[in-house]
């Protein structure tokens, strides 16, 4: 239960700034939803792969140093026609805000995919107008339910809301000649109309959310990243502080730069969004926060291995990046990444080096603190194949592999299988004169699946996956730990979980653990992709998507 506090006692936005630290995004859970019904319910938490949240997820971010939680919160799929928010689903958010505040942490409660490339909430000034009321009511709602919550519960207007043409960067990029002066206007105007409109309902809801610490955001959360147009500025430059604000207000942006130019230019890059958000934000008196952070070309969002070969890069910027918002006292949420699929349900950190560097470098030191790993757990991982009239396909391993650096993998398995039941295929980048991918098959022995790379049928590399196939109808096998193997005969456990290709479903299990009070099952989503709407894409779709779990650019 929440502390209570008078809104009088309330610190500052400038002083919520000093104290809230490094924060987290609980990513493509509670605004995860799909585009197959106009409706959803509590299931939507699970949509995109994540597992349910739970209150020890939150205990293991706030033993790890995180001091912050933004919960992005997608509403529009759970409101009814008169704009009413569904009871149940009200209820959901709270029992996770409470997860957050009960572990003493500042919480970020927002509006989500509400607005964005399928929202309803447009940066229009005639789409303000015919939704204002619905946009009113709702925020109406959640500061009514969580009014009597202290000073650590801060509210987020809107996410990142594009105009009527969809543009990223700034308002009319997508228009002809890439600007359009009637459009941008009325895009950064009403994004001012729905800052003021968020602004005048929360306050009058009294309680503690008179005074509470709120947020609004550049038109689409846009940093001003960039020098190839004279209009990057804009976003910053068009936003103001809604009337009758002055002391809890804070100006968000989002910040996915690019480390494909080298580290000194990334941090260049940084330099400047950070002195154009002086110039243009706090120079109006209001402190900012950087809402989601993340590098798309270090992959955060790929496969282990794309992770751990750029990881240098990537743990460089971040120490640069965290210690120059902390000297201008910006705090900062990651998206997602650190603890995502499986991880979340036990809990432990899938990347605990890099929530460790991030808390290191805003402290200085991540002495006192927890980082569990997978190296704590013990899980085995339950394939089943269901009535099939070809190889269905699990995927053990998902990424590229050079054959001279390693020369073989190895799925171990919990029970002995037939080679007729179970064999691996390994992708290559050779193809037969039809084009189709070559392959290399390897048949399992007992409780072993295990191939040695061979050049000839896959190339320089494995690519992009190996898979573990069945053709047995209604069959199951349980994977215990998978193994590739280098080139000088040393062994890398993979700590990806697997996940479905096609044809079945994939259960984790935990056997045994080193982290106290765990008992989770959780099942995986399958390898699909999805468009941020929901709806189910092919690989070779670009823009913005949702796979295995995560959210990426391809």
């Amino acid at each position: 239960m929440q502390v209570q506090v008078q809104a009088d006692d309330f610190e500052t936005a400038a002083e919520a700034a000093q104290n809230i630290g490094v924060g987290w995004n609980l990513g493509n859970t509670l605004e995860a939803y799909s585009a197959d019904s106009l409706t959803q319910g509590l299931e939507s938490e699970n949509y995109w792969g994540e597992p349910t949240t739970t209150k020890e997820l939150m205990t293991m971010m706030k033993e790890a140093g995180f001091n912050a939680i933004r919960i992005p919160v997608t509403w529009g799929k759970h409101m009814d026609e008169n704009g009413n928010v569904d009871a149940e689903w009200m209820a959901r958010v709270h029992e996770v805000v409470d997860y957050v505040i009960d572990n003493g942490m500042y919480c970020i409660l927002n509006v989500h995919h509400d607005t964005g490339e399928y929202g309803w909430l447009l940066a229009d000034e005639s789409v303000y107008n015919d939704v204002k009321d619905t946009y009113e009511s709702l925020w109406k709602q959640i500061a009514t339910e969580f009014k009597d919550y202290d000073e650590k519960l801060l509210f987020e207007a809107y996410n990142e809301m594009l105009d009527t043409l969809k543009s990223w960067c700034f308002a009319s990029f997508n228009a002809d000649g890439q600007y359009n002066e009637d459009i941008a206007t009325s895009a950064y105007n009403a994004i001012n109309d729905y800052a003021q409109s968020f602004v005048d309902v929360v306050r009058a809801t009294g309680g503690n959310n008179s005074q509470r610490n709120i947020i609004v955001s550049t038109y689409g959360a846009c940093s001003g990243s960039g020098s190839w147009n004279s209009h990057l500025k804009d976003p910053l430059k068009n936003l103001k502080v809604p009337e009758g604000e002055k002391d809890h207000l804070f100006f968000e942006f989002h910040y996915y730069p690019t480390l494909d130019n080298g580290l000194s230019t990334a941090e260049a890059d940084l330099d400047d969004v950070l002195a154009a958000a002086e110039e243009y934000l706090t120079s109006q008196g209001v402190p900012v926060i950087i809402g989601e952070w993340g590098t798309f070309v270090n992959n955060q969002f790929g496969t282990n291995s794309d992770y751990s070969s750029n990881k240098d890069n990537l743990f460089d910027f971040t120490e640069y990046l965290i210690t120059k918002t902390k000297e201008k006292n910006i705090p900062t949420f990651l998206w997602m990444c650190l603890s995502d699929g499986v991880a979340r349900s036990v809990p432990y950190f899938n990347q605990p080096d890099f929530a460790e560097k991030i808390v290191a470098s805003y402290y200085g030191s991540s002495e006192g603190y927890e980082y569990p790993s997978i190296d704590d757990v013990t899980l085995a991982y339950e394939v089943y194949y269901s009535d099939a009239s070809q190889w269905e396909e699990c995927i053990v391993y998902n990424g590229d592999l050079s054959l001279s650096e390693y020369k073989g993998i190895r799925v171990e398995l919990a029970e002995e299988h037939a080679a007729e039941d179970l064999s691996l295929k390994i992708y290559g980048e050779l193809k037969d004169a039809d084009g189709n991918v070559i392959g290399q098959p390897a048949a399992c022995n007992g409780n072993v699946c295990e191939a040695t790379f061979d050049a000839a049928q896959l190339g320089t590399k494995v690519t992009p996956r190996i898979t573990l196939q069945c053709y047995t109808k209604d069959y199951t096998a349980t994977i215990t730990k998978i193994v590739l193997i280098k080139a000088d005969g040393t062994e890398v456990t993979v700590t990806d979980a697997p996940s479905v290709f096609w044809g079945c479903t994939v259960t984790a299990k935990v056997i045994t653990t080193g982290i106290e009070n765990i008992n989770a099952t959780k099942t995986v989503s399958n390898d699909k992709i999805y468009s941020i709407t929901g709806q189910e894409v092919d690989e070779n779709y670009t823009g913005l998507v949702i796979k295995n779990g995560r959210k990426q650019i391809q």
